[in-house]
């Protein structure tokens, strides 16, 4: 599985969101240990902090599929190049991965694709 096809399932994920807020859509693909790959969009509230991002709503459904690591994510917002994840999305994602420099998080940079290492993105992440 190539991370091509990973950033294809947000890419066509992201058309569901539902942002009438913010008009900031939002898809998320999580690859799990498994194998499998399970997809989420962002959706608003009104009471903003009830809103979901794409990473905790694929996260979340990954979870509800009895999964509990994950390997990898790509995000895509075709608001926006470069869609990284926000803090408490970062901190969900550390949950879920053995170690953060194993979990790549994929985003689209123009016609590529750029990879990070969860590691570099949330540096002295907080663990129990």
């Amino acid at each position: 599985m190539t991370y091509d096809v990973l950033m294809q399932r947000a890419i066509d994920v992201s058309k569901n969101a539902y942002a009438p807020y913010s008009k900031f859509s939002v898809g998320a693909s999580v690859l799990a240990d498994s194998g499998e790959i399970y997809s989420g969009c962002n959706f608003e509230n009104a009471s903003f902090g009830m809103t979901i991002c794409a990473e905790r709503n694929a996260v979340g459904s990954a979870v509800a599929n009895g999964e509990k690591k994950i390997k990898a994510v790509a995000i895509y917002s075709p608001n926006q190049d470069k869609c990284l994840p926000c803090g408490a999305c970062r901190q969900v994602l550390h949950e879920f991965c053995d170690n953060d420099s194993e979990l790549d998080v994929i985003v689209k940079c123009g016609d590529e694709l750029q990879v990070f290492s969860l590691a570099t993105l949330l540096p002295e992440s907080f663990s129990l």
